[in-house]
């Protein structure tokens, strides 16, 4: 296993977190999410949870006292009363709930992403053997989780001491007080107390849930041989790189043996690039480059032109600056503007056209 994480020193590829991520690999904290959970409840019982209780307690005793108007009481309205209490139940705490069903399922997401796969769900007979058993009693991940199990138990013990011992002289207070400040105070102290121990639970949670990232990317980290695989899966064989290689010099090939014959010049380097101009006074502003090409495509087109009667002009840093900074179909740039003047004028001159 040591001899393996020494071979692993690449970090994990795209491709190689995807298909982790696919099969169900992903690092989530349910603790994170029971503890969000847990803090929007403390956070809406505390700012609904009083205004629930009263339009519960009102609405059903408003509903008993219409119901024992209407008609005298039997024993079969036992059932009828626990409907009408699930009802105005439902109705008043659905909010709370809904509430936190949406802080659950944006806690999970903000994890995990939108993910939905089957994959963790298939059988699988490896997770059975006892050789992997007696390993993770010994993993490091199962010791993180048996050390921050310990430091919960150990910071919420702690916490909710010093935060009673800080109180202690409110609570004994209590003890003198009327029933309806009681209430409001101890509401407020058990608040407060619910409220440290629900942070310190999402900070340990966060914490956990940023080992567990770390832990995967241990986990995927993948060999340099590995790398050089998974390059050779994403760009492909290279029989077939070669096959798309050559099938792209050929469809380039017939491009320039249909634009290179109505070129008006061929500028070379004289060996190493070759650019074909073309200028029509009436339909272009400047000269455009119809074709261009390097080492054997260079070769070919002054093949092409020679063929066609095509001028051939070398002007070595012309030909270079062209070639590097103008695409094909494209009109040549102000600073070369003089220079190809020049080549035209010549060309124009040998072929009795008159330059525009």
């Amino acid at each position: 296993m040591a001899e393996q994480d020494q071979e692993r020193t690449e970090a994990p590829t795209p491709r190689r977190l995807e298909e982790a991520r696919q099969e169900g690999n992903v690092a989530r904290s349910n603790d994170l999410t029971a503890a969000c959970v847990l803090l929007a409840a403390i956070l809406l019982l505390y700012a609904f949870g009083a205004r629930m209780l009263r339009g519960m307690r009102t609405t059903l005793l408003r509903t008993l006292e219409q119901d024992a108007a209407s008609h005298p009481a039997r024993a079969d309205d036992i059932g009828s009363l626990l409907s009408v209490s699930g009802q105005v139940m439902l109705k008043s705490a659905g909010p709370i709930v809904l509430g936190l069903f949406v802080v659950a399922m944006a806690v999970t997401i903000a994890q995990v992403g939108f993910l939905l796969t089957a994959k963790p769900l298939q059988p699988n007979f490896s997770r059975l053997s006892p050789i992997r058993g007696i390993r993770n009693l010994v993993d490091v991940r199962a010791a993180v989780r048996l050390v921050m199990s310990i430091a919960k138990v150990v910071i919420i013990a702690a916490v909710a001491s010093i935060v009673i011992a800080h109180d202690l002289p409110g609570v004994v207070h209590l003890a003198r007080m009327d029933t309806g400040p009681i209430y409001a105070a101890a509401t407020g102290l058990v608040f407060a107390l619910a409220l440290k121990l629900a942070l310190i639970l999402v900070l340990l949670a966060v914490f956990e849930y940023a080992f567990q990232r770390m832990q995967r990317q241990r986990d995927l980290r993948m060999t340099k041989q590995d790398v050089k695989e998974e390059m050779k899966r994403m760009e492909g064989d290279p029989l077939i790189r070669q096959r798309r290689a050559r099938v792209a010099r050929q469809l380039t090939m017939q491009r320039v043996g249909h634009t290179v014959p109505g070129a008006d010049v061929v500028v070379t380097n004289p060996t190493h690039y070759a650019v074909a101009l073309k200028y029509d006074a009436e339909t272009m502003k400047a000269p455009r480059v119809v074709a261009k090409g390097a080492d054997f495509l260079a070769q070919r087109i002054r093949q092409i032109a020679i063929a066609h009667g095509v001028p051939i002009v070398e002007r070595r840093e012309l030909a270079q600056g062209i070639y590097r900074t103008v695409e094909v179909g494209q009109e040549v740039p102000p600073q070369y503007y003089g220079a190809v003047a020049e080549i035209l004028a010549y060309v124009y001159r040998l072929s009795g056209r008159q330059s525009a």
